[in-house]
């Protein structure tokens, strides 16, 4: 089998010598090509040019959800996988590997490699369903290009939270729980939309929802983790389903201390909810449309400020050696 290893050189929690240990692990296995990422984008970059031009069976993304979201958007570049594209691979690289551990895959590099050298002798692979979300025709996004997402998407205030984060990281501070922590409530504090939402949600048939003032479109569930605690904003989505979201029509003190106790005492049966609360199931075509330009993020990369984005769940996208 021939393997394409995409490697984020900076990755949160391996060194280069863990790097090279499961290189050699990988190349016993397979007919192996490595490839250090040297920019943003170049992983889809790599990823792309292997499913264009045939040059391997299997993409394996060593690093964190940032860097497995450019190798799925690099072989889906053209497209959902109609049984032609390499299969996916991902050994959890990053802090978090919200993709990988919704997978069922261990949160450690070298517990990953072990358990996919085992699903590659036994040629055990699942199609997973992903999210796609792109510009809204009619509105000034509408050029936007389109984006895949593995595992979640914001616009607004969890998006806000993170563009935060990456500029506290740009600054050299590390990516920890307790700085997402901080940033939140900094966030809550200076974020002029919170107490009157400025989103709409909008579906075909149905009647517009407004005034939203947070809204998390999730592929999967766990949403997030915090160590080892998941978080179920959505409980009920699955790589099987469509596209789930979660709305917040209320971010004031008290409510944002409610739902937030919620999260935190979420389950696989119960996330969010109370009378503030919209909620969507297995969802194929939906728009978020923001009377402001708002911040918009994907499995966790800030991508600027948005006014409208159009999203399609779309199941049996990708397979993935699992």
């Amino acid at each position: 089998m021939r393997a394409l290893l995409v490697v984020n050189p900076v990755a949160t929690t391996t060194s280069a010598r863990m790097r090279d240990v499961l290189t050699h692990a990988l190349a016993s296995e397979v007919k192996l090509d490595v490839a250090l990422t040297a920019f943003r984008g170049h992983a889809r970059d790599l990823a792309r040019r292997a499913a264009e031009q045939g040059t391997a069976d299997v993409v394996i993304a060593l690093g964190g959800d940032g860097t497995v979201n450019e190798v799925v958007n690099g072989l889906l570049h053209h497209g959902p996988d109609t049984g032609e594209l390499p299969r996916l691979a991902v050994v959890p690289g990053g802090s978090t590997n919200v993709f990988a551990r919704a997978l069922g895959l261990p949160n450690d590099a070298v517990e990953a490699t072990g358990a996919l050298l085992d699903a590659l002798h036994a040629g055990s692979e699942r199609s997973v369903g992903l999210g796609l979300a792109s510009g809204t025709p009619g509105t000034p996004d509408e050029g936007v290009p389109r984006r895949w997402f593995t595992f979640c998407a914001g616009l607004g205030f969890d998006a806000g939270v993170i563009g935060r984060v990456e500029s506290q990281r740009e600054r050299g501070k590390r990516s920890t729980h307790a700085l997402y922590v901080r940033q939140v409530m900094r966030h809550f504090l200076g974020d002029p939309t919170r107490r009157r939402g400025v989103i709409s949600l909008l579906r075909a048939g149905h009647d517009p929802v407004e005034g939203l003032a947070l809204s998390i479109v999730c592929n999967t569930s766990p949403w997030t983790y915090l160590g080892n605690r998941a978080i179920h904003a959505t409980p009920a989505a699955s790589f099987d389903t469509g596209l789930d979201l979660l709305g917040l029509t209320r971010l004031s003190s008290s409510a944002v201390s409610r739902y937030a106790t919620q999260l935190l005492l979420s389950s696989p049966e119960r996330g969010p909810h109370g009378r503030h609360v919209v909620s969507l199931h297995d969802e194929t075509d939906f728009t978020l449309q923001s009377q402001v330009p708002l911040p918009f993020q994907l499995d966790g990369d800030h991508l600027g400020l948005r006014t409208s984005v159009s999203f399609t769940g779309v199941r049996h996208a990708l397979r993935v050696i699992v």
